[in-house]
């Protein structure tokens, strides 16, 4: 028996845009959000996984980086790309007062409002890669394309392998 997975509110709002995508639940572990953990759970390499992290830069504000699981963002490039002189990952505490979402589940579709989105260069070399679908537990598997348009995002290199 097939288990009914609830729509998120980023998926009504790609239903809504005509965008295809699946869903994909796994288990969480609240002691493990590392997109490490993610890609074990889909059975996918890490740098097909995606996370969605926010920063701030001083010049344009709040913007959104979406990088592989196994890099973290390079702040010099991320605020080079974005227009800004310097910029840092937002505080967690402030996440969800800022998207909408916690972390573990942030998604780059369906923010409170849209900030400038930049996706890293290795997107495109996939078929489709997983974000989060705005919950804790449940991925999208959807193609870079649609995601990049979507979003209006820019493919840059603005990450490192992590440390």
């Amino acid at each position: 028996m097939k288990t009914k997975i609830e729509k998120t509110n980023a998926a009504r709002l790609l239903d809504r845009a005509g965008i295809g995508y699946d869903l994909v639940p796994y288990a969480v572990d609240e002691t493990d959000l590392a997109a490490t953990h993610v890609a074990e759970q889909l059975g996918e390499p890490v740098g097909q996984v995606f996370k969605t992290l926010v920063l701030s830069g001083d010049r344009t504000g709040f913007f959104v980086c979406v990088v592989p699981g196994n890099m973290e963002v390079n702040l010099k490039a991320a605020a080079r790309v974005s227009g800004n002189k310097k910029c840092d990952l937002i505080p967690m505490k402030d996440l969800q007062a800022v998207t909408g979402y916690i972390r573990g589940g942030c998604s780059p579709v369906g923010m409170k409002k849209p900030f400038p989105t930049y996706i890293h260069i290795t997107a495109p070399d996939f078929p489709v890669i997983y974000v989060s679908a705005g919950i804790r537990g449940l991925q999208f598997r959807i193609s870079p394309a649609d995601l990049v348009s979507y979003t209006g995002a820019t493919v840059a290199d603005i990450a490192v392998p992590q440390q």
